[in-house]
């Protein structure tokens, strides 16, 4: 069976794991979802039994967690022994580049990075980074698979943050010190923004749909891989990950939400 026709294995947090498995399966891919509990409830993993079973036959499998690093890691190795020697493994590549995720696994060639800002409802364009050591099939499979599913694809430069979340991190970083020194509320900031600059929506707000944690470790990744402070992360946002004040997907963030 090809990549273009097999199997897709869906492993990651909800909800960004959950939005891509519904966009696969909307376009008519078979595919298995297997989620993996948020870091704070404690079993972080899927069990190994089970993740064998849901990669067995698996074409390719996109991978999605962030955060926390060592986590990440951990998952990556689990499916470079889980799945078939032949699949692709798409791995989210927003706070590390592709050649680094590649180093964890056996197969360098058939990793490919690739960086969507969540939520995936609200983004038409998914960037594909290949590594060092990627494979162009590999690379142009997971392209076919997005463009299959109506988005947009381009192709990036092997970095971490690649583009849109660097450029995006980046903004809600200053925002947050913003907020971290009094300068304005955060709904101040957010006002100036939306009305002074024309931004879709204010930073904090996209930062609490996006994830506190995202922006965190996309932020923290930078620093590490780029070893510039213009990337450090914003005091205030390491708290927020700490106490789970994560954004919209827990009820707080930056502001309350209600929880349905």
């Amino acid at each position: 069976m090809t990549t273009d026709a097999g199997p897709v294995l869906v492993v990651g947090d909800p909800p960004l794991a959950e939005e891509l498995a519904a966009l696969l399966r909307e376009a008519g891919r078979p595919l298995t979802y297997c989620p993996v509990a948020p870091a704070r409830a404690g079993a972080e993993l899927p069990e190994a039994d089970a993740l064998a079973r849901a990669a067995q036959g698996a074409a390719l499998a996109l991978e999605t967690t962030v955060w926390p690093f060592e986590r990440k890691r951990a998952l990556v190795a689990a499916l470079d022994a889980a799945l078939p020697p032949t699949a692709v493994l798409a791995s989210l590549c927003a706070a590390q580049s592709t050649s680094e995720i590649a180093s964890w696994t056996t197969r360098p060639q058939q990793v490919v990075g690739f960086s969507v800002v969540p939520p995936l409802s609200a983004s038409q364009l998914v960037e594909v980074a290949p590594g060092l050591d990627t494979a162009e099939a590999a690379a142009a499979a997971v392209e076919r698979l997005f463009a299959a599913a109506g988005r947009e694809t381009a192709r990036v430069r092997d970095d971490a943050g690649l583009v849109l979340a660097r450029i995006l991190c980046l903004i809600i970083n200053e925002a947050a010190a913003m907020v971290m020194e009094g300068v304005a509320s955060a709904r101040d900031i957010d006002t100036a923004l939306r009305l002074g600059a024309n931004y879709p929506r204010g930073p904090l707000e996209w930062a609490d749909l996006i994830g506190i944690d995202f922006v965190y470790a996309v932020l923290y990744g930078l620093q590490l891989e780029q070893g510039e402070d213009r990337y450090r992360p914003c005091p205030l946002l390491r708290k927020m990950v700490l106490a789970g004040r994560l954004g919209r997907k827990v009820g707080r963030g930056f502001f309350t939400y209600a929880q349905a």
